[in-house]
């Protein structure tokens, strides 16, 4: 009956965490970031010109346009009608139409396979690891990251990036992304933590680019002080300041801000500057033979030591017994994942709750649900066996477990 009050109590636990959890995540956040392509962007062209009726002088204003842009990536001198094949879509950033005049900032995408060859762009280029990127933005003395909608979020999700030597990996923020992805995971200095966050987007370092913004007053200027930061350690890389003249100008600013971020992050890995962090993904590490058979012979001796001595009773039963040979024990194929809680009373406890499940026999992998520091974090460990043997398992590392319906409540 108590072990069946314990079950109850766990599954209602997990219930009542669940509904925290979703409700949590629940609302109106994240924004899907577009896809990356290779194409050739250029941003910001600024036309003004005029035609015999609005359409006629909002064509002259496209065709300028593609002239500048054409220029601007330095194209060589052809006609208008040649350069026009070579672009594959005109991106509307600002216009005014009048009925004769046309002043707008237009963005032109050349094809790269049509304009690579001509400007000599489609030679390789060196590309970066994969950079998991976390816009953080810091306004009303508050630092925002992917809990809420902002627009430097935004400035980075609907940016074409594709083109770039820095392969960045930008988060959508939705569902449990915003809950990990917060303005104090920069703060964290855990390897062990880091390799987590890491290893759920499939990246090997982390960018920080910061945007700090100041109101002159409600409605009045902004000034943007920018910050570039990467790495486990949130190590500096640079620093610069622009102005929107209001807050219609400052999606504006912040597109520009980006374009130089990209600039700084190609820079510092043309220069050495920017490579993936050597003491992360440990796994990767390749110890030297003679390393490797000191351990080896290391463990032999711990083994023998901890071997209890014979007994001559044992000895001669063990001589008069024929010796048959054992059957290797086969390993466990079927893998199955399961919630485990944890007490984490603070960011330590949880670093070793993750080393201790994930060295455990038979863990395949350790992902995390949700973090609460002081409390109980959630985790979902994927093991090549059943649930019981799950919680031997941990019982063996230490803990005292309690085990419910497809859910394990673990405590030191």
């Amino acid at each position: 009956m108590p072990a069946l009050i314990a079950g109850g109590a766990i599954a209602l636990a997990l219930i009542a965490g669940g509904a925290a959890l979703v409700a949590q995540v629940s609302g109106d956040r994240g924004i899907a970031p577009v896809a990356s392509t290779t194409d050739i962007e250029v941003t910001g062209i600024e036309v003004n010109v005029s035609g015999d009726n609005p359409e006629d002088a909002r064509r002259k204003g496209w065709i300028e346009a593609q002239r500048q842009a054409w220029a601007k990536i330095g194209g060589a001198s052809m006609p208008d009608s040649r350069i026009a094949s070579l672009v594959s879509a005109i991106v509307v950033e600002h216009e005014e139409i009048g009925p004769r005049r046309y002043v707008a900032r237009l963005g032109v995408i050349f094809d790269r396979a049509r304009a690579g060859g001509i400007i000599g762009a489609n030679n390789a280029r060196a590309r970066s690891a994969p950079m998991l990127t976390l816009p953080m933005l810091i306004s009303g003395g508050s630092e925002t990251m992917f809990e809420t909608r902002n627009p430097w979020q935004r400035a980075w999700a609907e940016k074409q990036l594709g083109a770039s030597p820095i392969d960045y990996v930008r988060p959508s923020g939705m569902g449990w992304e915003s809950l990990l992805l917060t303005a104090g995971q920069t703060g964290r200095r855990s390897r062990v933590w880091w390799n987590d966050v890491l290893g759920q987007f499939g990246a090997a370092d982390v960018l920080i680019p910061i945007a700090k913004l100041s109101w002159q007053y409600p409605g009045g200027p902004i000034e943007g002080h920018f910050t570039a930061r990467y790495g486990p350690d949130n190590r500096f890389l640079g620093e610069f300041t622009l102005r929107a003249a209001n807050s219609e100008k400052l999606p504006e600013m912040l597109n520009q801000a980006v374009d130089r971020f990209d600039r700084m992050f190609a820079g510092a890995l043309a220069n050495g500057t920017l490579r993936p962090d050597p003491t992360l993904a440990l796994d990767s590490v390749q110890l030297s033979p003679q390393v490797l058979a000191l351990i080896e012979a290391s463990r032999r001796a711990e083994a023998a030591e901890r071997a209890p001595l014979p007994t001559p009773t044992a000895s001669a039963s063990a001589s008069a017994t024929p010796i048959t040979p054992s059957t290797p024990a086969t390993e466990e194929t079927v893998q199955s994942t399961f919630v485990v809680q944890v007490a984490t009373a603070d960011a330590a406890a949880f670093d070793a709750a993750i080393a201790s499940i994930r060295s455990a026999a038979g863990v395949r992998g350790v992902a995390i649900g949700s973090t609460a520091i002081g409390g109980t974090s959630v985790m979902r460990v994927t093991y090549a066996g059943d649930i019981a043997s799950l919680a031997t398992a941990l019982r063996g590392r230490g803990w005292t477990v309690n085990q419910g319906s497809n859910a394990l409540a673990i405590s030191r």
